[in-house]
């Protein structure tokens, strides 16, 4: 499974492609932790390429938003036009834990406000 970053100024921009179901988050999950506890405090995730999202990546999202935030960093996603994503994420309440938005722009803007 795809993931990679890109740092820019004041934040760090992870992108995660393919699956994020139970072998996708086992594949991934230690760098992405890497990636987000990382050098930058603010952080976006963009799942905007992500074909599915289960319990099991929503899990490692919120890990990995605890464990920056404890750190006194801030984590943000950008879905994008993913209403897939968007609709799953909505219906568990992460946005009260770790905002989402569908504009790449507003999404850094928060993660550095």
């Amino acid at each position: 499974m795809p993931i990679d970053f890109a740092d820019k100024d004041n934040l760090r921009l992870i992108m995660i492609d393919g699956r994020l179901d139970s072998a996708g988050s086992d594949e991934i999950a230690m760098r992405f932790a890497a990636m987000s506890s990382g050098a930058k405090p603010a952080v976006v995730v963009d799942l905007s390429k992500v074909s599915f999202l289960s319990s099991i990546g929503i899990r490692l999202i919120i890990q990995n938003a605890k464990s920056l935030q404890n750190k006194g960093g801030k984590m943000i996603l950008f879905v994008g036009d993913n209403e897939q994503v968007s609709t799953t994420l909505d219906s568990t309440g992460i946005s009260a834990l770790v905002p989402m938005f569908s504009e790449l722009t507003q999404a850094e803007q928060a993660a550095i406000a």
